[in-house]
């Protein structure tokens, strides 16, 4: 039965993807109508890159702020820290973006579209970084917690050298997953009239009425972003669960 369910699979599969390429081979592109807006699309993608790249720094340090406080002995900080992944996991990316943009964002006066995309970006991917670095953590067995206490470690020396190092081995594929949707969700900042890459092909698109030859290079800049991390992380599964 499992024989004939992947088989089915692959046939599905086969068929969308030579359907899929077809219709691209097919297509009578132009792509002199978009070569005078390269540079358009080359800024763009820039944009897309330096913003990812602090939002992925600041959400890490959001995650690891959030794991602390939902970990800690405070019980209010407990109830906070957790209040705020639930909330922002349970709500839209873009329903935030607007939110914070157009009314927070506002209210205290800042109007940098770039300053704001990746304070959103970061505030919603620490939320999902924080709950990873959390499972990563509790996956370790309360026997190796007991067995460092017995010897005399303190506890800031069991999350040194017995916890974490064994957490970050677990958690990197995930974290790895995390940043490529990160990448990906900047997309999404085109919305409060950044101009990043998704914007720079939307008005190219406008300006020339050339789909494909509009977004066919926006799916390829994404690609060259995210598939190094999707490869890593491909590579850091195989190669942890066999140590583990």
């Amino acid at each position: 039965m499992q024989k004939k369910i992947n088989g089915l699979l692959f046939l599905v599969l086969g068929t969308g993807f030579c359907y899929f390429f077809y219709v691209l081979l097919s297509h009578d592109y132009q792509w002199d109508k978009i070569y005078p807006y390269r540079w358009n699309l080359l800024r763009g993608w820039g944009t897309t890159i330096t913003i990812s790249a602090f939002a992925l720094v600041l959400s890490s340090l959001i995650g690891a702020l959030l794991v602390i406080g939902q970990l800690g002995k405070s019980r209010p900080t407990r109830i906070l820290s957790q209040l705020y992944v639930e909330l922002i996991r349970s709500t839209p990316l873009l329903v935030q973006i607007l939110i914070i943009y157009y009314m927070i964002a506002h209210a205290a006066g800042l109007q940098s579209e770039w300053l704001v995309g990746v304070l959103v970006l970061s505030l919603f991917s620490g939320a999902y970084l924080s709950e990873i670095f959390r499972g990563g953590i509790q996956s370790i067995p309360k026997s190796q917690i007991e067995s460092a206490r017995s010897i005399g470690l303190t506890g800031i020396q069991i999350y040194r050298f017995v916890i974490i190092p064994q957490a970050i081995r677990r958690i990197l594929p995930a974290v790895t997953g995390q940043f490529a949707n990160l990448i990906k969700d900047s997309s999404l900042l085109y919305v409060i009239g950044l101009r990043e890459f998704m914007m720079q092909a939307k008005e190219v698109n406008a300006m020339t009425y050339a789909t494909f030859e509009s977004y066919i290079p926006l799916a390829i800049g994404y690609l060259i972003l995210t598939l190094p991390l999707s490869l890593l992380s491909r590579h850091l599964e195989k190669r942890f669960h066999y140590e583990h």
